[in-house]
């Protein structure tokens, strides 16, 4: 396992070279909470992830883009409602769930530097989840991620300790109508979100 600081010049160089790799799984720090990621096109990858965490195969991913226009790129159904919170919370600890296809995916972009460009070198978007046990806690430093993991990541790019109070990410759904309900409670309030839509 490659464990790195965040200061470190050669972090996004090194766990770019990670993510190629088809089961290359990196724990990352957030804004949030740490999260594991892996390239969201790399199958053995996500399953590895699952596996970290035990995660039944019911509860999808989300998707860490880089910046809005990729998030909008990558989901052209996205309604207007959706790109208005992304517009008023994005980099920030907002998961969007959007239409995409039949289905429905979740993105965030992180508010995060060392995560942002990491996100920004590797040009992909990368699968996401927070880095604890499915059901447990989310994990604030990376001693604690590991503690709480079936096994280590393949690396760890080390952003020290995540204040406490810090809380995971607002999720919510957008319809495709447009209509909109929070699925997860966090730092992103209903009222700041109906003030975001005036």
């Amino acid at each position: 396992m490659i464990r790195i600081p965040c200061s470190g010049a050669s972090a996004a160089e090194v766990f770019r070279e990670v993510l190629r790799r088809d089961d290359g799984v990196l724990l990352v720090p957030t804004e949030t909470v740490y999260g594991l990621v892996c390239d969201a096109s790399h199958e053995a990858a996500r399953a590895k992830i699952y596996e970290m965490k035990r995660r039944p195969a019911s509860k999808l991913l989300t998707l860490f883009f880089a910046s809005r226009q990729a998030a909008e790129a990558a989901f052209p159904a996205m309604p207007e409602t959706a790109k208005r919170f992304a517009a008023a919370f994005c980099p920030g600890p907002v998961t969007l769930i959007v239409p995409d296809g039949g289905a429905f995916t979740g993105f965030r972009i992180p508010d995060h530097p060392a995560l942002l460009n990491l996100l920004k070198s590797c040009g992909r978007p990368l699968a996401s989840t927070s880095a604890n046990l499915s059901g447990q806690p989310p994990a604030h430093t990376v001693d604690e991620a590991l503690a709480s993991l079936a096994f280590p990541p393949d690396g760890v790019l080390d952003g020290g300790a995540i204040p406490p109070e810090s809380a995971a990410s607002t999720v919510i759904k957008v319809e495709r109508d447009g209509a909109w309900s929070i699925l997860r409670p966090g730092p992103v309030t209903e009222d700041m979100l109906r003030a975001a839509l005036k």
